[in-house]
């Protein structure tokens, strides 16, 4: 499902800033000396955050050093999961859950908008190098499908034009408020309340 590949164009070598030095030395501060290694997952989002949101091979390969471990531990890691980007996803990354709740509610709609708007394959950055998109498995909000990730955001409550509308949002630099975009609230019932009503009951 997910559109996972590596940049083909890596930079040369890759350093932390001394805050994420300090951020690094409080998360190693959880694990014992002989277990460091299993600071793996938190040590690549924070390279990711620093390289806007993807991670180079060459920051890998200084987390392996780090942690004293193989550089294919912490690559196996860093391919497994979907949350780590490992090529450029551009300002705006949009994950569209496509499990079945999403799929019932009209993901694939959403995705053909995404294909025509952002790029034909998911994984791949716009003519703009602005966005891009991939499918990914449940995000958790299956009440408000369908739905999709939009950086660190959710936009729920979805259909072809709405999802359209943000997408064309890009262009001009911003994004709806987040949330519901039926103007719910929450997981609320889409028609409103029809049980325990009265509140003397």
């Amino acid at each position: 499902m997910s559109g996972k590949h590596v940049a083909k164009n890596q930079p040369s070598s890759f350093a932390f800033t001394d805050e994420n030095k300090m951020k690094i030395e409080e998360v190693l501060k959880k694990y014992p000396e002989s277990k460091k290694k299993s600071a793996v997952m938190p040590l690549l989002y924070i390279a990711q955050r620093q390289n806007n949101n993807w991670i180079p091979l060459a920051a890998i390969q200084l987390i392996a050093d780090m942690l004293e471990t193989t550089y294919i531990k912490v690559y196996e890691v860093a391919t497994f999961y979907t949350m780590y980007n490992l090529a450029p996803v551009g300002k705006y990354f949009v994950q569209v859950c496509t499990t079945t709740p999403c799929m019932i509610r009209g993901s694939g709609k959403v995705v053909e908008v995404c294909k025509k708007h952002i790029s034909e394959k998911q994984g791949h950055l716009n003519k703009e190098l602005d966005s891009s998109w991939i499918e990914v498995e449940c995000l958790g909000a299956c009440v408000n499908a369908p739905m999709v990730q939009i950086n660190d955001d959710y936009f729920e409550d979805l259909n072809a034009e709405k999802a359209e509308a943000i997408i064309k949002g890009f262009k001009e630099g911003k994004l709806p408020n987040i949330g519901s975009q039926s103007g719910r609230k929450g997981s609320e019932p889409i028609q409103n309340r029809t049980t325990l009503l009265n509140k003397n009951a």
